[in-house]
């Protein structure tokens, strides 16, 4: 009687499922794109310190925007409206800081810390990526394969067939600073023109934050400024309709990534 019982409770016992990792893995992937530069990652320091400066002078330029509206709009349309109006200007500031913010960061370290050497087999290299500007250099090095953004004029040497290369980068931002190329360059890397698709993808992660904050500016600033009564109800609608312009940008940003993403996929031979 009592096999009979354990026999039945080890039919009924079953393995537990194991959990999903892709969220995961997905989440390591955005974090480590984030520490690496997010879209600054690849260019030059002295470049992304450039970039960071634009950024600080737009963001006062944002500021004083803000006061102004928060100084002459109140006698004339009252302080929700002028709340409503200034709060659409501080969107521009936190993309800035989102996108630009890391890279700077990491931009400031890279000028004082001392480059490091990757070398590996060369598995391939485009003149072109995602990346405005730059290129592709795939390195097969001892923990795996290896991506590099790299300016187009340091691939010119690159041959195309396999041979060891030595890369000089940025512990941070991961700028490639040279490109050295070890043994005979027998074959000549010869690469098709790129397809008008990868330069719309390029502009993807420029024209993205920039039509959001025009979308929520306008959006907010245009309804804020017009005539409607009351005036918490004005405000409260001008906050909506610029929140509805950004999320209808967003959405055709993301449709039109996915659209392209799936032609450069179509455009890769199957084997």
């Amino acid at each position: 009687m009592g096999k009979k019982q354990v026999r039945q409770q080890m039919r009924q016992i079953k393995p537990k499922a194991a959990p999903s990792n892709a969220a995961g893995a997905t989440r390591k992937q955005r974090e480590r794109f984030v520490q690496a530069g997010g879209m600054l990652q690849g260019y030059s320091p002295d470049q992304v310190v450039r970039f960071g400066y634009i950024s600080v002078a737009i963001a006062v330029v944002c500021i004083l925007i803000i006061a102004a509206c928060l100084l002459f709009l109140p006698a004339i349309y009252g302080w929700p409206d002028a709340v409503a109006a200034s709060v659409a200007w501080i969107f521009p500031i936190a993309l800035l800081a989102s996108f630009v913010g890391p890279g700077f960061r990491l931009a400031l370290k890279d000028r004082k810390a001392e480059p490091r050497i990757v070398q590996g087999q060369l598995v391939g290299a485009s003149s072109v990526s995602t990346s405005i500007g730059l290129g592709m250099l795939m390195v097969q090095t001892r923990g795996g394969t290896e991506q590099f953004l790299v300016a187009p004029a340091r691939l010119k040497q690159v041959p195309g067939n396999q041979v060891n290369v030595i890369l000089t980068i940025t512990p941070h931002l991961h700028h490639v600073k040279s490109v050295g190329v070890m043994g005979q360059r027998m074959v000549g890397r010869v690469e098709p023109p790129p397809p008008p698709v990868m330069k719309r993808l390029q502009l993807i992660p420029v024209m993205t934050p920039l039509a959001l904050a025009v979308g929520a500016v306008i959006g907010d600033d245009a309804v804020a400024l017009a005539p409607i009564q009351p005036s918490p109800l004005h405000a409260a609608l001008a906050v909506l309709v610029g929140a509805a312009l950004a999320g209808g940008v967003y959405a055709l940003s993301f449709f039109l990534q996915r659209r392209w993403m799936e032609q450069v996929q179509a455009l890769v031979p199957r084997t």
